[in-house]
């Protein structure tokens, strides 16, 4: 697997929200710490990076529509951890919080990157959210990083 598919781009000025889901904590958490040291790694300045908890990944939408409102962001970040259990439920929840974020990039004009991550076992959610090359959190701010600098060069 290639460590780093993603163009460095600088964040410097650029200003970003973080939504993360508190359900499946010991996960989110790691998405999260690993999120905000990509993004400062990358220039983005503490005071530059405001970030919301909400109590689980279908909350989500909800806190990134209110962020995206205010406009004054050059991206936003998505960080939840949804792992399979033995019913649907599961699959319910994951269709929802993607259709929501991909719904709200769409209505705000605003990219809004997904760093959601949906396991099937524990092991996978260990795997994406430890430190090291799977990190979700780390892809989801690089992404974020390359999208905001792509809106700008091209003026969307």
């Amino acid at each position: 697997m290639e460590s780093n598919i993603y163009q460095k781009n600088s964040g410097q000025g650029k200003v970003f929200g973080v939504v993360r889901a508190r359900f499946n904590y010991e996960f989110t958490q790691g998405l999260l710490d690993n999120c905000l040291k990509t993004l400062k790694e990358a220039g983005v300045m503490e005071k530059d990076i405001e970030v919301v908890e909400v109590p689980g990944s279908v909350e989500l939408a909800y806190a990134l529509d209110q962020l995206a409102r205010h406009n004054r962001f050059h991206a936003l970040i998505a960080l939840g951890a949804i792992i399979k259990g033995a019913t649907p439920h599961f699959d319910y929840i994951s269709k929802s919080v993607m259709d929501g974020i991909r719904e709200l990039t769409l209505k705000h004009n605003l990219p809004i990157i997904a760093g959601v991550i949906t396991c099937l076992d524990r092991e996978q959610a260990i795997e994406r959210s430890v430190p090291g090359p799977l990190n979700r959190g780390v892809e989801a701010a690089e992404v974020a990083l390359e999208m905001a600098a792509l809106k700008e060069k091209r003026g969307w």
